[in-house]
């Protein structure tokens, strides 16, 4: 080897990943014991050998806000749970075409059309779902990012449409381990998720599918999460941290804190990186509240090559401009790949205390700026 970190477990098994032998479960398990420092350092030189050194960055609407049936113990927009937040119906496509230009402008490479609810239905909904293809449309042909998609639950139809309207990665986490899945979720179940997913790649979509760290699972479950992924193939990887919000079960349960530690985080990350060599390995929501702002470049010295940049479904995030600090002091710079963007505009953006809230406002989250965000 040309690296090593004197670990003998992390170095045989960053040899064997470099090699291109796949890890199993007894290795995540191995190496999710060994000290962070050694096992980031590892999974770090892994990721700088086999990417590129960028960050890859998405955003994401909130396209369709609150009123779903499903009970998922993190989510605000349950109608099981009392949060509070806005609900809305299908937004109008051309206000998520603007959400798009807003996410290009601030680097996004990828832009998500995301809904909360079981399945956004053809059959039972045409209407809407013709409003869907023509927001995919839209972005589709008049921005430069990746159109992303999250509709939840597919039907073959549905999903071989999507897969012709040019949709680039198909988002369904599977949120957590198949053991631990019943813990949070009861209305449907983990291998329902799985099912779209293996929908959505077998009619050609690229799969982007992750978990929430901190809902209460062990490390053995965050492992057992990242072989699921491995049976499923996933090119991108998000991992989200509970944010828990007032109101829903996890919320009442954990209070303002998730059930997990920054060491936990890295080491997560770390293991994930060298479970899916391949995959960018993206950092998403609630790092803002679970890191704090001196610590947000650890998972990218840990292996992390991906990240969802603005705001979120129901809560804000951080400046893109404020992300791409983050990257550099890491020591790595933003993808360009689909979107060359003004970096430097995107950096004094986030600088500018003068800015109205239009000039301010981020891609995600909803199509609303960050003035008009509670949280």
């Amino acid at each position: 080897m040309v690296y090593e970190t004197g670990n003998r477990t992390i170095d045989d098994a960053v040899e064997r990943v470099l090699a291109g032998e796949r890890l199993d479960r007894r290795d995540g398990l191995a190496l999710t014991a060994q000290p962070v420092e050694e096992l980031a350092a590892g999974a770090d030189y892994v990721r700088s050998q086999l990417g590129d050194d960028t960050v890859d960055a998405c955003s994401i609407v909130n396209a369709k806000a609150g009123n779903c049936a499903e009970d998922c113990g993190f989510c605000a927009q349950s109608v099981h749970f009392d949060t509070g937040i806005e609900t809305y119906g299908f937004l109008d496509p051309e206000e998520i075409l603007e959400a798009a230009r807003r996410a290009e402008r601030d680097g996004a490479q990828r832009f998500g059309i995301v809904v909360a609810e079981k399945g956004v239905s053809k059959a039972q909904r045409p209407g809407e779902w013709q409003e869907v293809l023509r927001a995919i449309r839209l972005v589709r042909d008049e921005t430069d990012v990746e159109v992303d998609a999250s509709l939840g639950i597919l039907t073959r139809e549905e999903a071989e449409i999507l897969a012709e309207e040019g949709i680039n990665h198909y988002n369904h986490n599977i949120e957590t381990s198949p053991n631990f899945f019943p813990e949070i979720v009861e209305t449907h179940s983990f291998e329902d998720r799985v099912a779209t997913l293996e929908l959505a790649k077998d009619v050609g979509m690229d799969l982007c599918a992750g978990v929430i760290l901190g809902m209460g699972e062990s490390p053995t479950d965050r492992v057992d999460a990242a072989i699921a992924l491995q049976d499923v193939g996933v090119s991108s990887l998000p991992v989200n941290i509970l944010n828990p919000v007032a109101g829903t079960a996890l919320g009442d349960e954990l209070g303002d804190s998730a059930d997990i530690t920054t060491p936990e985080i890295i080491k997560t990350i770390a293991v994930y990186r060298l479970l899916h060599p391949d995959a960018r390995v993206r950092l998403t929501g609630g790092r803002e509240v679970n890191l704090d702002q001196d610590e947000q470049h650890l998972p990218f010295e840990a292996g992390a090559d991906g990240i969802l940049t603005g705001d979120y479904l129901t809560t804000g995030g951080q400046s893109p401009g404020d992300d791409i600090e983050v990257m550099e002091k890491a020591g790595m710079e933003p993808n360009m790949d689909a979107n060359e963007f003004d970096k430097a505009a995107v950096k004094a953006r986030a600088g500018d205390e003068s800015a109205e809230p239009e000039e301010i406002e981020t891609a995600a989250g909803t199509a609303t700026s960050n003035a008009e965000l509670d949280d």
